[in-house]
């Protein structure tokens, strides 16, 4: 991996040169892991990778209390440790090497308080937004980043197929949300990778609700969006349940989602424009009478953060691109009956071939009977 990395801060290095800009300043962790292979969650904290094009030299600033847990990663050939006392500014100033005429930063994630006190480091510095250039680099996975992305996904659905066989009538969102972060500790997971979702009844119909103590009743469905992080990567997967015997229009909304799911992954080919699989999945619904209860993007890339490029919403005509790694994602949320979420991991592979990932069954799965 010493040489992946290597490889990838080369390629930030070139465009730095490219484009006339001096150094880069990475401050949005999963970048700096990107780059590094070294994964720190600093908080309030000032993490930064320093990449200078004119000397190719590499400085990590790094939270004191994470000193030795980088060093041990070995992930830079220089390292700052920054006390809780130190101004990581003024420290900044004093490594750079040099009179610093341009910084690239990802303006995408720098706070304004961040972009102030570094103008203030740097009176008359340019900044140049690198958001999307590293974007591009993290876009196109290999090999190596999917067959961690595949662990993430196995464990996840373990824990899925666990919420099958536990989730009873009477218990509540949150006990039900509790044994299944339980489960994916047990499962191997390093944590979930964003807030888990589990919600039933007219709540199902809240895309991103929050668990409450409800209880799961009989005729309800249980929506259930769950993901873990494996080895710094992602999964995300949606499944939709019936708790018993429902009726004809939960079943017909959930029939409906379910093409839908599938007219989206149909859709997605190499070279077509991102924004195909959207309206593919999207006229699937609004056929069905169900357009207005659509009301979110059919997709997101993922991968070392839970929301990468590409989105896959509707005017999106960039092309679809080989190591695309994305959801797919529909859904119907009707207030007074509930919400049908599936969701799916795919992967665009070299030969265009757009694999599924996630194997959980879709078909409607009926719980306590």
């Amino acid at each position: 991996m010493n040489k992946v990395w290597a490889s990838r801060k080369q390629r930030v290095l070139a465009h730095l040169k490219e484009n006339g800009i001096d150094t880069a300043l990475i401050t949005a962790p999963s970048n700096i892991y990107y780059l590094t292979g070294f994964l720190s969650n600093p908080h309030e904290r000032f993490l930064a990778l320093l990449l200078d094009a004119r000397s190719e030299e590499e400085t990590l600033f790094v939270p004191a209390l994470d000193a030795e847990a980088a060093a041990q990663a070995g992930v830079t050939a220089r390292m700052v440790p920054l006390s809780d006392t130190d101004d990581a500014y003024a420290r900044l100033q004093q490594e750079a090497s040099g009179r610093i005429a341009s910084i690239g930063v990802e303006k995408g994630y720098m706070t304004l308080d961040r972009a102030e006190r570094i103008a203030d480091a740097f009176p008359g510095v340019r900044t140049a937004d690198l958001t999307s250039f590293i974007d591009s680099l993290k876009v196109r996975k290999t090999e190596e980043e999917i067959a961690k992305v595949r662990l993430a996904i196995d464990t996840v659905e373990k824990v899925v197929e666990h919420a099958a066989s536990h989730a009873v009538v009477g218990m509540t969102e949150l006990e039900l949300t509790a044994e299944l972060e339980y489960q994916m500790k047990r499962f191997g997971a390093d944590k979930p990778s964003f807030e888990s979702i589990v919600l039933t009844g007219r709540r199902s119909a809240l895309p991103h609700g929050v668990p409450e103590a409800v209880p799961i009743a009989a005729g309800d469905y249980l929506l259930i969006d769950i993901g873990v992080k494996v080895q710094g990567y992602c999964s995300d997967i949606t499944r939709t349940f019936l708790m018993g015997e429902g009726t004809e229009e939960q079943e017909r909304i959930y029939e409906t989602v379910l093409a839908a799911n599938q007219a989206g992954i149909s859709a997605a080919k190499l070279g077509h424009p991102i924004a195909a699989v959207d309206r593919a999945a999207r006229e699937v619904i609004a056929s069905a009478g169900y357009g207005e209860y659509f009301t979110h993007r059919v997709g997101h890339g993922f991968g070392m953060d839970i929301h990468e490029y590409p989105s896959l919403h509707g005017n999106n005509e960039n092309p679809l691109e080989p190591g695309m790694l994305f959801t797919i994602e529909p859904g119907i949320y009707v207030p007074e009956i509930g919400g049908v979420r599936i969701e799916d991991d795919i992967y665009l592979r070299e030969d265009g071939t757009a694999e599924v990932l996630t194997t959980y069954p879709k078909w409607l799965i009926r719980l306590g009977e």
